[in-house]
Protein backbone atom coordinates (compact mmCIF):
# COMPACT_ATOMS: atom_id res chain seq x y z
CA UNK A 1 0.00 0.00 0.00
CA UNK A 2 1.52 3.36 -0.78
CA UNK A 3 3.16 5.24 1.87
CA UNK A 4 0.81 8.46 1.46
CA UNK A 5 -2.63 6.21 1.47
CA UNK A 6 -1.43 4.58 5.19
CA UNK A 7 0.42 7.99 6.43
CA UNK A 8 -1.69 10.52 8.45
CA UNK A 9 -2.60 13.85 5.93
CA UNK A 10 -1.62 15.98 9.05
CA UNK A 11 1.30 14.02 9.70
CA UNK A 12 2.51 14.63 6.20
CA UNK A 13 1.67 18.53 6.28
CA UNK A 14 3.75 18.84 9.53
CA UNK A 15 6.85 16.74 8.04
CA UNK A 16 6.67 19.12 4.35
CA UNK A 17 6.34 22.73 6.56
CA UNK A 18 9.39 21.75 8.39
CA UNK A 19 11.43 20.24 5.22
CA UNK A 20 9.99 23.41 3.31
CA UNK A 21 12.20 25.74 5.32
CA UNK A 22 15.72 27.03 3.74
CA UNK A 23 17.98 28.41 6.59
CA UNK A 24 20.83 30.51 5.87
CA UNK A 25 22.94 29.76 3.08
CA UNK A 26 26.10 28.84 6.17
CA UNK A 27 24.35 26.16 7.26
CA UNK A 28 23.77 22.75 5.64
CA UNK A 29 20.45 20.53 5.84
CA UNK A 30 20.39 17.25 4.98
CA UNK A 31 17.58 13.83 5.27
CA UNK A 32 17.98 11.52 8.00
CA UNK A 33 16.47 8.00 8.77
CA UNK A 34 13.91 8.45 11.36
CA UNK A 35 14.49 6.61 14.88
CA UNK A 36 12.25 4.10 14.83
CA UNK A 37 9.87 2.75 17.74
CA UNK A 38 9.54 6.17 18.74
CA UNK A 39 6.29 7.07 18.06
CA UNK A 40 3.95 5.49 15.37
CA UNK A 41 5.15 7.83 12.69
CA UNK A 42 8.11 9.78 12.56
CA UNK A 43 10.67 11.85 10.34
CA UNK A 44 14.04 13.44 10.91
CA UNK A 45 16.94 15.83 9.81
CA UNK A 46 20.58 17.26 9.86
CA UNK A 47 21.88 20.90 10.15
CA UNK A 48 25.27 21.11 10.34
CA UNK A 49 27.37 24.29 10.47
CA UNK A 50 30.82 25.57 10.24
CA UNK A 51 32.83 28.91 11.36
CA UNK A 52 34.31 28.79 7.84
CA UNK A 53 31.96 27.63 6.01
CA UNK A 54 31.38 29.63 2.44
CA UNK A 55 27.49 28.14 2.12
CA UNK A 56 28.56 27.07 -1.61
CA UNK A 57 28.23 23.65 -1.06
CA UNK A 58 32.04 22.86 -1.20
CA UNK A 59 32.82 22.28 2.02
CA UNK A 60 33.71 19.22 4.10
CA UNK A 61 31.41 19.14 6.76
CA UNK A 62 32.72 15.74 7.80
CA UNK A 63 33.44 16.71 11.39
CA UNK A 64 31.71 20.67 11.59
CA UNK A 65 32.07 22.41 14.40
CA UNK A 66 28.60 22.56 14.96
CA UNK A 67 25.59 19.51 14.42
CA UNK A 68 21.82 19.42 14.71
CA UNK A 69 19.23 16.82 14.38
CA UNK A 70 15.78 17.79 14.43
CA UNK A 71 12.78 14.80 15.32
CA UNK A 72 9.26 15.16 14.55
CA UNK A 73 7.35 11.96 15.95
CA UNK A 74 3.08 12.00 15.63
CA UNK A 75 1.21 9.23 17.65
CA UNK A 76 -2.16 10.24 16.10
CA UNK A 77 -4.17 9.33 19.67
CA UNK A 78 -1.69 11.68 21.91
CA UNK A 79 0.12 11.14 24.76
CA UNK A 80 0.04 12.41 28.12
CA UNK A 81 3.46 14.05 28.50
CA UNK A 82 3.52 15.73 25.23
CA UNK A 83 0.05 17.22 25.62
CA UNK A 84 -0.92 16.42 22.03
CA UNK A 85 -0.34 14.35 19.49
CA UNK A 86 2.81 15.90 18.26
CA UNK A 87 6.48 16.29 19.81
CA UNK A 88 9.88 17.74 18.41
CA UNK A 89 12.88 16.56 19.97
CA UNK A 90 16.12 18.09 19.24
CA UNK A 91 20.10 17.56 19.45
CA UNK A 92 22.44 19.79 19.16
CA UNK A 93 26.81 19.58 19.72
CA UNK A 94 29.18 22.45 19.52
CA UNK A 95 32.71 22.75 19.90
CA UNK A 96 33.70 25.03 22.30
CA UNK A 97 36.15 27.98 22.33
CA UNK A 98 38.88 27.85 25.15
CA UNK A 99 37.95 30.94 26.68
CA UNK A 100 34.26 29.02 27.63
CA UNK A 101 36.43 26.64 29.71
CA UNK A 102 34.64 26.65 33.13
CA UNK A 103 32.19 28.87 32.34
CA UNK A 104 29.27 28.04 34.96
CA UNK A 105 26.52 30.42 32.74
CA UNK A 106 27.56 28.36 29.84
CA UNK A 107 24.42 25.94 30.42
CA UNK A 108 22.13 28.31 30.68
CA UNK A 109 23.90 30.50 27.92
CA UNK A 110 23.17 27.27 25.76
CA UNK A 111 19.34 26.95 26.70
CA UNK A 112 19.18 30.70 26.17
CA UNK A 113 19.59 30.04 22.38
CA UNK A 114 16.61 27.91 22.21
CA UNK A 115 14.26 30.05 24.23
CA UNK A 116 15.61 33.27 21.99
CA UNK A 117 15.04 30.95 18.95
CA UNK A 118 11.64 30.44 19.70
CA UNK A 119 10.56 33.82 20.42
CA UNK A 120 12.24 35.08 17.35
CA UNK A 121 10.38 32.64 14.94
CA UNK A 122 7.19 32.97 16.83
CA UNK A 123 6.68 28.97 17.68
CA UNK A 124 4.30 28.00 19.92
CA UNK A 125 4.87 25.00 21.98
CA UNK A 126 4.14 23.76 25.45
CA UNK A 127 5.62 21.28 27.75
CA UNK A 128 9.48 21.76 26.92
CA UNK A 129 11.93 20.04 28.75
CA UNK A 130 15.96 19.28 27.96
CA UNK A 131 19.58 19.57 29.47
CA UNK A 132 22.77 21.35 28.41
CA UNK A 133 25.78 18.99 29.37
CA UNK A 134 29.23 20.05 29.12
CA UNK A 135 31.80 17.35 27.80
CA UNK A 136 35.44 17.01 27.26
CA UNK A 137 37.33 14.02 25.11
CA UNK A 138 40.51 13.07 23.93
CA UNK A 139 40.67 10.74 21.09
CA UNK A 140 43.61 7.91 21.47
CA UNK A 141 45.31 5.59 18.75
CA UNK A 142 46.56 7.67 16.50
CA UNK A 143 50.04 8.48 15.13
CA UNK A 144 49.76 11.77 16.65
CA UNK A 145 48.35 12.79 20.18
CA UNK A 146 45.00 14.25 19.63
CA UNK A 147 44.02 17.45 21.18
CA UNK A 148 41.57 17.07 23.75
CA UNK A 149 37.83 18.51 22.39
CA UNK A 150 35.55 20.15 24.48
CA UNK A 151 31.76 20.18 23.36
CA UNK A 152 28.80 22.14 24.65
CA UNK A 153 25.33 19.20 24.21
CA UNK A 154 21.90 20.66 24.18
CA UNK A 155 19.36 18.24 24.01
CA UNK A 156 15.50 19.17 24.02
CA UNK A 157 12.22 18.39 23.38
CA UNK A 158 8.85 20.50 22.89
CA UNK A 159 4.88 20.04 21.54
CA UNK A 160 4.17 22.75 19.00
CA UNK A 161 1.06 23.98 19.33
CA UNK A 162 -0.43 24.79 15.96
CA UNK A 163 -3.35 23.14 14.98
CA UNK A 164 -3.03 22.98 11.15
CA UNK A 165 0.00 20.98 11.16
CA UNK A 166 2.19 24.24 9.82
CA UNK A 167 5.24 23.43 11.84
CA UNK A 168 7.80 26.00 9.78
CA UNK A 169 8.26 28.47 12.69
CA UNK A 170 9.23 25.51 14.86
CA UNK A 171 12.07 24.42 11.94
CA UNK A 172 13.13 28.66 11.68
CA UNK A 173 13.55 28.11 15.05
CA UNK A 174 15.93 24.83 15.01
CA UNK A 175 18.00 27.08 12.42
CA UNK A 176 18.73 29.38 14.58
CA UNK A 177 19.74 27.73 17.06
CA UNK A 178 22.01 26.31 15.50
CA UNK A 179 23.30 29.06 13.67
CA UNK A 180 23.88 30.12 17.42
CA UNK A 181 25.52 27.54 19.03
CA UNK A 182 28.10 28.01 15.66
CA UNK A 183 28.67 31.08 16.99
CA UNK A 184 27.32 32.84 13.57
CA UNK A 185 26.36 36.41 13.57
CA UNK A 186 22.65 38.03 13.27
CA UNK A 187 21.73 37.22 9.36
CA UNK A 188 22.25 40.93 7.91
CA UNK A 189 25.40 41.02 10.56
CA UNK A 190 28.84 40.71 9.08
CA UNK A 191 32.04 39.00 11.14
CA UNK A 192 34.91 41.31 11.64
CA UNK A 193 38.01 39.51 9.28
CA UNK A 194 41.46 39.83 11.27
CA UNK A 195 43.65 41.48 9.36
CA UNK A 196 47.53 41.80 9.62
CA UNK A 197 49.92 44.61 9.36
Amino acid sequence: MPEAIITPPLFRRAAASLAAVRPRPELVVRDLDAPPRLASYSWATSVEADIVHRGDGTDDLDEPDTSGRLILLHDPEGQEKWEGTFRLVCFVQARMEPEQLGDEMLPQVGWSWLTDAFAESGAEFTALGGTVTQTSSVRFGGMEAAPREDDVELRASWSPTESDGDFARHAAAFCALVASAAGLPPLGVRALSRTSG
